[in-house]
């Protein structure tokens, strides 16, 4: 089995490319989609959460607010240091838990570890590979605003509330340039996943 870790920066362009490996044959692990559920209701991330940041970062139903809870954290750094001790070692356990389910029943699978956090919560050791999905700052910010509906502010103050994607991209032992047109994108993330298959064939 080969692990890889895909991130980037919010607005670079990693769902993109984590959909062309889907569908190229990869098995994807989403850590957005395991947050979310570790921070359902009542799950124990829930209740750290609301102990901290208080009620009013629920919804009438009880879930979070992640629109809140993000305006939050995206405007106070010490808040989101907060939010991540709280959120991360549950993602890092249950990601674990799937690694091994997947090796359990197919031991050649190239498996996609979708982390927008990766090396910032230290799950970029011990992985065969470390892509980067790569745009420059001003690409991001353009993409965000476009997508999103955001002010240039709101969007530099969500791209710099992350770590850099130039050091992201030096941290990085594959990068993935999005910056020009997406059949091009498209081409070397096939390139890059045949390669992947190519070794978990081997291995």
């Amino acid at each position: 089995m080969i692990v890889a870790g895909l991130t980037g920066g919010i607005g670079t362009g990693k769902s993109t490319v984590a959909a062309v490996f889907a569908e190229a044959g990869a098995v994807i692990i989403d850590a957005d989609q395991i947050a979310r559920d570790v921070v359902a209701k009542g799950r124990p991330a829930w209740c750290r959460i609301v102990a901290h940041f208080g009620r009013n970062v629920l919804l009438p139903d009880g879930d979070i607010d992640r629109k809140k809870l993000g305006a939050i954290i995206f405007n106070d750094p010490r808040q989101k240091v907060h939010l991540d001790r709280i959120v991360h070692p549950h993602v890092i356990a249950e990601t674990g838990q799937q690694l091994k389910e997947i090796e359990r029943i197919q031991p050649q699978a190239v498996v996609i570890l979708d982390v927008p956090l990766l090396i910032e919560a230290g799950m970029d050791r011990d992985l065969d590979e470390v892509i980067v999905v790569y745009t420059p700052e001003a690409v991001q910010l353009k993409r965000l605003m476009h997508r999103d509906r955001l002010t240039a502010a709101e969007g530099l103050s969500r791209i710099r509330s992350q770590m850099p994607i130039e050091e992201k991209k030096m941290r990085a032992t594959v990068v993935i340039d999005n910056s020009a047109s997406p059949a091009v994108t498209r081409k070397r993330a096939l390139e890059v996943f045949a390669d992947l298959q190519r070794r978990s064939c081997r291995s």
